[in-house]
């Protein structure tokens, strides 16, 4: 099924064998030194020892040629998922803070987004995230970088990191954003409960939200959310990683779809996770009980809630269209219907 995923970092969608390549390469010592090995390191308590392994995989990229190198086999990744179009979280400030070049890193990836389209046939798009347990200046990095590039595959500012830390020190920054035209989302409701959902949509005023699970324990602002048509960037085997859900089957993700809140499926770091967009797809439909149809809208939402150009959305939104029919022509000897997922959930 062709897909578009809005929710992945680039940092935590490197695959083990690229990791190694890249420690190698830079003479940095990993926990492991084999795949499997890998994995077993990828397995996290909480979410600040998540953190602390992503920044070490994070001084893996030090160069241009390592961001290219990861770019290219993320594309090629999405490419073999028939993922047309990503816009991915990246983290420059944590880069420039370990020494990499902000300009050069940026020249590189520019030229790595128009080669990928080009010889993939594939769009990757770059999301910078404010990193809330960084000191603010790092925030005006992070800003500047975006605005610097946004001509260049920057679509929006984000906001990511440790989510007990304050997110008013980058009001600024995101009214900023706002102002400049620039695209602007926000992780929230992941980690903490609907108080930082709300201190989230009261200071960087998202046009999306990453996560936002924990939205069910505030009826009232789900309610609210759902009617005001905000959408969700939902993670659900991260959720589940991270300990924020304690089993697939408990995800709120039904919840969420029952209320009548607008979402779309994604990765959020598919190499830590061991999953990928197929995969979540394959769950979320194995979990919910969907069909075909259900699964389609969701693919039809996530580019509903891209940041596109109203023509690409237009030839992209066709393109799904005559595939899935293609699809299921050649799956179900007949086309299927592309649906709104009706989830019906107790209580």
């Amino acid at each position: 099924m062709p897909k578009i995923e809005l929710h992945v970092h680039l940092e935590g969608a490197i695959g083990p064998a690229t990791l190694l390549q890249l420690a190698r390469r830079r003479r940095i010592a990993l926990p492991a030194d084999t795949e499997a090995g890998l994995r077993e390191w990828y397995k996290f308590e909480d979410f600040e020892h998540f953190v602390d392994i992503y920044v070490t995989c994070s001084e893996c990229l030090r160069d241009p040629e390592d961001f290219q190198l990861a770019l290219r086999e993320f594309a090629r990744e999405q490419a073999r998922q028939n993922i047309r179009y990503s816009e991915v979280h990246f983290t420059i400030a944590t880069h420039v803070r370990q020494g990499a070049n902000g300009g050069e890193v940026g020249d590189a990836i520019a030229e790595s987004l128009v080669d990928i389209e080009r010889e993939l046939g594939v769009r990757v798009r770059l999301i910078p995230d404010i990193v809330r347990n960084l000191e603010p200046e790092w925030a005006d990095v992070t800003l500047e970088w975006a605005l610097e590039h946004r001509d260049r595959g920057v679509v929006a500012l984000g906001m990511a990191g440790i989510e007990s830390w304050p997110a008013n020190p980058f009001r600024e920054h995101f009214a900023v954003a706002k102002a400049e035209g620039l695209h602007h989302v926000a992780h929230a409701g992941e980690q903490r409960g609907p108080g930082s959902i709300r201190e989230v949509l009261e200071i960087a005023d998202p046009e999306r939200l990453g996560h936002g699970i924990r939205v069910v324990e505030d009826r009232e602002l789900m309610a609210r959310l759902a009617e005001r048509g905000l959408p969700f960037e939902v993670c659900p085997t991260s959720n589940v990683a991270l300990n924020n859900v304690a089993t697939f089957a408990e995800h709120p993700i039904g919840e969420l779809l029952d209320a009548g809140v607008r979402l779309s499926i994604n990765s959020d770091d598919p190499a830590m996770f061991s999953t990928s967009l197929s995969l979540e797809y394959a769950r979320v439909g194995d979990t919910l009980d969907l069909e075909a149809g259900a699964l389609a809208g969701l693919s039809m939402a996530a580019l509903d809630h891209a940041f596109l150009e109203r023509e690409e959305r237009r030839r992209l939104a066709a393109e799904f269209q005559r595939e899935m029919v293609e699809l299921g022509e050649e799956i179900y000897g007949g086309s299927f219907e592309v649906q709104e997922p009706q989830v019906t959930c107790p209580g």
